[in-house]
């Protein structure tokens, strides 16, 4: 890792890059250092490890899933003190983590990636940061997937005299007390917080596009006897990580046969009409698309927050922002304080990938054309020697994504050192196989809730395909990722020569 100079160019030079230090970048440091490689560098654009889970600090964020799931298998926690983790508990997780696998050493902090090109002759890429570049012979982009906040555009935006901010960015010293406050979105960020600012708040109007399907949060804590169960017997933690895993794998059944659906519906009615009295709140709350067609969210104190004098839900939409309101479609003029939004991620739009250039020197933007493929969602036909793990088709709906975070790293892993062990300079995905695993993929997504459920989610790109989730059984793509196929790759080898066989095997 040595500074050179090229061209009056100065760039740090490592075999191996990891663009980002959330669970995806620290999951794959570790596993590559576990794998004896050493020469790697890791980029931050922020000036510590966690990412979605260091910057999302508003009130009341925590996980939707078990957390003895959301977390890494190699690296599990005895002490969590919740079912579902607290964000603030998740992310000294990440950071000692990163302490305790010796990834401090590798890391820059405060480097933004802007740019990275493909530099075909030399079989590297050069990654410009804001703080220099870097060379490397091999990109692993864990940028995460929700790591750019989306915030519509709305008119007169700019002519507001309150506060703005959206979730993401919650300012640490923002006190909501006796404010009037307006909320645009309904998702898992708005959900959690609604609840922590309605009691302080003068008024909460919630602009609500589409409602969600809000079921029961099963939480509680995890007491200091279990934990140290947990702590003492690492079999018994691990034994309770395989049910949760076995549950949460069972709910695909339904997933997949949408009218198997209809329970959890029932349940999320139920759950609506005991906190909610109100008919004409109610008419406003109760979605009309089948549940799991969009993220299905939990909270026990949303409704009830909901249902507060002090609140309000539109569901007409904001025609304009004004210098201290808020005008709906309606013309009805809301006077407001402040605004949040609650607004979720750019998810489908995978914002990197207009920064990002190939062989042929147009971007993954490009290349994808608003709908974004990628073999095993890791790597793309075009961009050789490059990994994305939450790539395009390793979102869930059901279990925790740290699963297949996990299986893309293995991916990684094996293709890694076949690249080692056979002396090649490149490899990608030829373009026969991304296409065969997009097709089976389009196939196996058919007939599920999420394209046939009645609504048009985040989980859909601008063409309508399903470009973001994993459609089937974890174990399965884990299996199918566990697996190099030596007919699903192409390279070169390291003294130039093409080689359209680069000799991958099917390992286990």
């Amino acid at each position: 890792m040595d500074p050179k100079d090229s061209q009056s160019e100065v760039y740090t030079r490592a075999r191996i890059v990891i663009i980002g230090t959330g669970f995806a970048g620290i999951a794959a440091a570790v596993r590559l250092k576990q794998e004896g490689e050493r020469d790697i560098i890791l980029l931050e654009r922020k000036g510590d490890v966690g990412g979605v889970w260091r910057d999302n600090r508003y009130p009341g964020c925590a996980c939707d899933v078990e957390s003895h799931l959301y977390s890494l298998s190699f690296a599990p926690n005895p002490h969590w003190s919740r079912v579902f983790s607290p964000q603030a508990e998740i992310y000294k997780y990440l950071q000692d983590c990163a302490e305790k696998f010796d990834l401090m050493k590798h890391i820059r902090f405060q480097h933004e990636v802007i740019r990275m090109d493909w530099l075909d002759k030399d079989g590297e890429w050069k990654i410009q940061t804001n703080q220099g570049t870097f060379i490397a012979q091999i990109v692993v982009g864990a940028f995460g997937a929700l790591s750019n906040p989306s915030i519509p555009k709305l008119k007169g935006m700019e002519n507001f005299k309150g506060e703005v901010f959206h979730s993401a960015t919650w300012p640490e010293e923002f006190n909501p007390k006796g404010k009037r406050i307006a909320v645009v979105g309904t998702g898992a960020s708005a959900i959690q917080f609604i609840p922590e600012i309605q009691p302080e708040v003068e008024t909460l109007h919630v602009f609500q596009r589409t409602p969600p399907w809000v079921v029961p949060r099963l939480d509680g804590p995890i007491s200091e006897d279990q934990q140290l169960a947990y702590s003492r017997s690492p079999l018994r933690q691990k034994m309770e990580r395989l049910k949760i895993y076995a549950q949460r794998e069972a709910r695909l059944i339904a997933f997949r046969n949408p009218k198997w659906m209809k329970t959890m519906q029932s349940i999320a009615l139920h759950h609506m009409h005991k906190a909610v009295k109100d008919p004409d709140l109610r008419e406003k709350l109760t979605p009309n698309y089948r549940i799991g067609c969009k993220r299905i969210l939990i909270s026990n104190n949303y409704y009830p927050a909901i249902a507060q004098p002090n609140v309000g839900v539109n569901t007409s939409g904001i025609e304009e922002v004004t210098e201290e309101a808020v005008i709906d479609s309606t013309g009805r003029k809301i006077q407001v304080d402040t605004i949040i939004f609650g607004t979720g991620f750019q998810v489908t739009e995978f914002p990197f990938a207009k920064d990002v250039y190939g062989r042929e020197g147009h971007t993954l933007k490009e290349e994808w054309r608003g709908s974004p493929k990628a073999y095993m969602g890791t790597t793309v036909a075009g961009f050789p020697n490059l990994f994305l793990l939450q790539g395009p088709n390793t979102g869930l709906g059901h279990t925790s994504v740290i699963i297949m975070i996990e299986a893309q790293v293995e991916h990684m892993l094996k293709t890694v050192k076949h690249m080692r062990k056979n002396n090649l300079k490149t490899i990608e995905p030829s373009e026969d196989a991304q296409d065969r695993f997009i097709h089976d993929t389009e196939k196996l997504t058919e007939g599920t809730v999420w394209t046939a459920g009645g609504c048009n989610s985040w989980y859909l790109d601008e063409t309508g395909r399903n470009s973001t989730l994993w459609p089937g059984y974890t174990f399965s793509f884990r299996r199918k990722a566990a697996k190099l196929k030596r007919k699903d790759y192409v390279g070169r080898w390291k003294k130039g020569a093409p080689a359209t066989n680069t000799g991958l095997v099917s390992t286990k």
